[in-house]
C-alpha cells in the first residue's frame, strides 16, 4: 500500500473525508476507489459511495477476497445509513466469514456490529441482543487493540438497545463509556451523535394520564412505572400490564380503545353514552351501539380477567384493578401510526417508503397514507422523485421518540 493510500485511510479514520478525497479523488485503482466512496459515505453521498465500493470491490476480484470482503462491508454499512434495509443479511454475513477466515478480527467485529445496528433498526431485539453479545465476546478480546472509535459505536449501539427495553441505568452507564471512547477518538460526528442520545435520557419520551391528570414522563419514570404495582394500559404497544404479566391487545383495537377510555376516568365510572361516542365514533347512541358495547365489554372481561373487573354501575361502567395499585394510561407523545413514521425520521436521515414499511412491519399503501397526511401537515417533505424519493422530518424538539421506535417495549 503506497503513502497516499495509508495517508488517505488514517484522514477518513480520524473524520476528515475532504483530506482523504485531496489524496486519492483521481485515482481509480481499486483501494482508491474503495477509500473514495467511504469518503464520498462520510459527506452524505451514499449513492456515488455505493457505486465507488462496488467498482472497488469488482476491481479486486475473487483473488482478493479480503479486500472485496472489506468493501462489501463497507457497502452494508452505508446501506444503513441510506435507510436502504432491502439488501439481504446474508451478504454481510458471509463478508464477516470470509474476514474471520483471513483473521481480521477487527473489521469482523466492525460487521457484525453493522448487522446487530440493522437488526436494532428494524426492531428485532431478540436477534440484536444476540448480535451483540457475539460483538461483546470480540471485543473482549481485543479491547487493547480495538480504535476507540469502534469502542465508542459498541458502546452506543448497545445504549440504544437499552433504550429500547427501557432500562435507562444500562443505557446510561453505556452512553458515558462512549462518550469517553468517542472523546478519545477526536471525531466530532461521533461525538455529537452520542450526546444527542443522552440528551433522550432527560427529555420527555411519554405522556401519563392518573386520575384525569396529564403530564408529561421521562424514560426513567416510564421504567419504574412498568416495575411499579399500577395497572398500566400502554399505548406504545397497544397492552394492559401489571408488574410481570401483560395482556397484549394490538390486534384488538376495539377492546384497547374501550380499556383506554375506562383508565382514563378511572376511579370514577365512564357513561355508555361517552364509551360509545369514543369507542365507535359515533354521534349519537343507538340501540345497536348499546348491543355491540355490551358484547364487546364482555370481550374485554375476559382479556382482563388476570388484571382487572369491569364493573357496572347505574350511569356506566368503571375499571376495577385486582391486586395492583393506581389505574395509568401510558401514551406516546404523537398519537397514532404517524408518530411511529415521525420517530423513525427524526433522526435526521432520509427514508424510502419500502424502508418505512419494512421497519414498522405495515405495507407500503399504509405508509404512504401515513406520509401523504404528514405532508398535508408539513410535519415531513420528500426529496427526489419516483424510485429515488425519500422522505425527512424535523427533529422533534423537546420529546425523545423511544418508545415510538419499532421494538420498543416488547410484549412479553
Amino acid at each position: 500500500m503506497d503513502s497516499l493510500i495509508t495517508s488517505a485511510a488514517r484522514s477518513l479514520a480520524a473524520g476528515d473525508p475532504l483530506g482523504a478525497l485531496k489524496r486519492v479523488a483521481l485515482r481509480n485503482d481499486p483501494p482508491a476507489l474503495a477509500l473514495r466512496g467511504i469518503a464520498m459515505a462520510q459527506l452524505g453521498d451514499y449513492g456515488r459511495a455505493r457505486k465507488l465500493l462496488r467498482r472497488a470491490a469488482r476491481r479486486f476480484g475473487a483473488g482478493e477476497r479480503l479486500a472485496q470482503a472489506r468493501c462489501q462491508v463497507a457497502e452494508a454499512e452505508v446501506a444503513l445509513a441510506a435507510r436502504d434495509l432491502g439488501p439481504p443479511a446474508r451478504t454481510l454475513d458471509a463478508a464477516v466469514q470470509v474476514l474471520d477466515v483471513l483473521g481480521d478480527r477487527m473489521n469482523a467485529l466492525h460487521a457484525r456490529l453493522v448487522g446487530a445496528r440493522r437488526q436494532l433498526l428494524v426492531g428485532d431485539l431478540e436477534a440484536a441482543e444476540q448480535s451483540l453479545a457475539a460483538v461483546d465476546g470480540d471485543v473482549a478480546g481485543t479491547v487493547a487493540d480495538a480504535p476507540p472509535a469502534l469502542v465508542a459505536r459498541v458502546e452506543l449501539t448497545r445504549a440504544e438497545l437499552a433504550l429500547r427495553r427501557v432500562r435507562v441505568a444500562d443505557a446510561a452507564a453505556a452512553l458515558r463509556r462512549a462518550l469517553a471512547a468517542a472523546a478519545t477518538a477526536r471525531i466530532p460526528a461521533l461525538v455529537a451523535e452520542i450526546s444527542r442520545a443522552r440528551r433522550a435520557l432527560s427529555a420527555p419520551s411519554a405522556r401519563l394520564t392518573s386520575a384525569g391528570v396529564v403530564r408529561s414522563v421521562r424514560l426513567g419514570e416510564v421504567e419504574a412505572l412498568l416495575a411499579s404495582s399500577d395497572l398500566v394500559v400502554d399505548a406504545c404497544r397497544r397492552a394492559v400490564r401489571c408488574t410481570d404479566r401483560c395482556v397484549p391487545l394490538a390486534g384488538r383495537p376495539v377492546l384497547f380503545a374501550l380499556v383506554s377510555v375506562l383508565a382514563e376516568g378511572w376511579p370514577a365510572d365512564v357513561p355508555r353514552d361517552r364509551l360509545i361516542k369514543r369507542v365507535f365514533h359515533a354521534q349519537s347512541a343507538n340501540e345497536s351501539h348499546r348491543a355491540r358495547l355490551r358484547v364487546e365489554l364482555s370481550r374485554l372481561r375476559a382479556a382482563l380477567r388476570p388484571l382487572a373487573r369491569i364493573d357496572a354501575t347505574e350511569h356506566g361502567f368503571a375499571l376495577a384493578p385486582i391486586d395492583a395499585g393506581d389505574v395509568v394510561v401510558l401514551a406516546p407523545p404523537i398519537d397514532g401510526p404517524a408518530g411511529s413514521v415521525i420517530a423513525l425520521l427524526e433522526g435526521g436521515e432520509a427514508w424510502s417508503t419500502s424502508a418505512l414499511s419494512r421497519a414498522l412491519g405495515s405495507s407500503q399503501r399504509t405508509v404512504q397514507r401515513t406520509l401523504s397526511k404528514l405532508g398535508e401537515a408539513s410535519a415531513v417533505r420528500a426529496i427526489g422523485r419516483g424510485r429515488s424519493r425519500r422522505w425527512l422530518a424535523p427533529a422533534l424538539g423537546g420529546f425523545a421518540t423511544n418508545l415510538l421506535l419499532p421494538g420498543a417495549l416488547p410484549i412479553q
